[in-house]
């Protein structure tokens, strides 16, 4: 909730990292949105959409291809931050006392951030790499083990050459270390040196820690023991698939049959003007200037359109006026309710919030965040959630380019809402016909597009005016949202 006493100790944290990190990047902030609900009290959620532009033809792939080339780590110093990010949010449920097992949490260091990518993007222009992958999750060992499962061979690592920011880290905390600002690059013997004559151009630590081989394997030594031996696809690509139990919620059955069209409604004009006014004053209605201020939206000089339009718009080219337009979407009530109609309509929101502004959409990538898959009814709203956005990109025609899932994200036996936060990308040819938010001159006809029905489950008024959630949500009819879409965009 926005009045909670958390709430107001995260929320300005999280606002101030966001900005900060966009802000020295340069990187312009042109989207997003804030959500309150009292399940995200012990699991506030930050989900980000970065984009980027490039020619087909400097496409560089994550592969470890090419016997006898060379594996460079190189950008920030691996410390402790991070280890057991992933592996114990994927086994933890924390409580409100507090866990034993809470991750250290990731630094990030934006002008690190800046250095890594500039230095990356030469190394790149200068043809001086063969594969290429950044370090999240896992780290190391998810870095290694996906190049060498996408490459034509194996790899050998020494573990024992990673440049450290703190000396005392085991083998395995090293391997595991998600700390931010690393990538790892495949390069030819005889690149090498140019390779490192521009790190040490953008000031970006750099050391070869390993070799591709023909093996067949990922092999990892730490000062000449062997600690890892394993055909990399097993740890990449060809691992243990889950088939967890799924059941549907029995109290799904009781949330429909409370019916949110039943509750009361304002009848007199004084009464609509009464509620209009405490609606527009709800943290998730209520103007968001206050976060967005915060952010640079314009640095680049090619934004077009940014908050609180409903997608946000970048020029990336400016001859032609090509551009891209973004927008990122959910309501965990409505999955909550009816999790395979509610994706799609998380689905039809971002493509529709693209399309509104003279965009073509044309990708979806997502994050969905659930709580824990541990419980079958969870798992059974993650699966059908799946499902929808699966159908729903079928029928519009858009695929699926990326995206990641986040469980366990449950205080005490209370998950959060299903959250499958969806991302649409669309491309405009000429920014200049693109069509802002807002009304036109006097004198302009104002259309309604679309049915208007009495769909209540799930919506703001019933949350905010009655603290309700049942009934069945809107309906998403993707058939004619391509239309409508077409119907915008002509």
């Amino acid at each position: 909730p926005a009045d909670a006493p958390d709430t107001r100790r995260v929320l300005p944290g999280v606002i101030a990292g966001i900005g900060g990190y966009g802000n020295c990047l340069g990187l312009p902030n042109i989207g997003g949105e804030v959500v309150f609900d009292p399940t995200y009290a012990g699991n506030p959620l930050v989900n980000a959409l970065c984009i980027g532009a490039m020619k087909h033809e400097d496409i560089h792939l994550a592969s470890a291809k090419g016997v006898g080339n060379l594996v460079i780590l190189y950008g920030a110093r691996t410390g402790g931050d991070g280890i057991g990010g992933v592996s114990v949010l994927a086994s933890e449920t924390f409580d409100a006392d507090g866990p034993a097992k809470r991750p250290s949490v990731q630094v990030g260091d934006p002008f690190m951030e800046k250095l890594l990518i500039e230095c990356t993007l030469e190394v790149l222009q200068a043809g001086l790499v063969e594969g290429i992958q950044d370090l999240g999750g896992a780290g190391i060992s998810c870095a290694t083990s996906e190049l060498a499962s996408n490459g034509e061979g194996g790899m050998h690592v020494h573990l024992d050459r990673v440049i450290l920011r703190d000396p005392t880290l085991s083998p395995e905390e090293i391997l595991m270390s998600e700390s931010q600002e690393r990538m790892c690059a495949i390069v030819t013997p005889d690149n090498v040196d140019a390779f490192m004559d521009i790190c040490r151009k953008w000031e970006v630590e750099a050391v070869v820690i390993g070799e591709v081989t023909d093996s067949g394997r990922l092999t990892i030594d730490w000062h000449g023991e062997r600690i890892v031996d394993v055909p990399p696809r097993t740890v990449a690509h060809e691992g243990p698939v889950y088939e967890r139990p799924m059941v549907r919620p029995t109290e799904l059955d009781a949330l429909k049959a409370d019916d949110a069209n039943a509750l009361p409604r304002p009848a007199t004009p004084d009464q609509l003007r009464a509620t209009f006014v405490r609606m527009a004053g709800t943290p998730n209605l209520a103007s968001k200037k206050w976060v967005t201020s915060q952010y640079d939206r314009y640095v680049l000089g090619n934004t077009v359109l940014a908050q609180p339009e409903d997608a946000g718009m970048i020029r990336i080219d400016e001859e032609s006026g090509l551009g891209v337009a973004v927008a990122t979407d959910c309501n965990g009530r409505f999955v909550r309710l009816d999790p395979y109609n509610g994706a799609q309509l998380a689905l039809a929101e971002a493509y529709r919030n693209v399309a509104v502004t003279g965009a073509r959409p044309l990708a979806v990538t997502n994050c969905l965040n659930f709580g824990s898959p541990e419980d079958p009814g969870v798992m059974w709203t993650f699966a059908e959630a799946v499902r929808g956005l699966a159908d729903g990109c079928l029928e519009l025609g858009i695929p699926v380019t990326g995206g990641n899932v986040s469980f366990y994200n449950s205080t005490g036996d209370t998950a959060i809402l299903p959250t499958p936060v969806v991302g649409v990308l669309g491309v405009i040819d000429d920014v200049e016909r693109r069509t802002p938010m807002g009304w036109g001159p006097d004198g302009e006809v104002i259309y309604l597009l679309g049915d208007t029905r009495e769909d209540f489950a799930g919506s703001e008024w019933a949350h905010a005016e009655h603290a309700h959630l049942g009934g069945t949500p809107p309906r998403a009819d993707l058939a004619r949202e391509k239309l409508l879409a077409d119907i915008l965009i002509a």
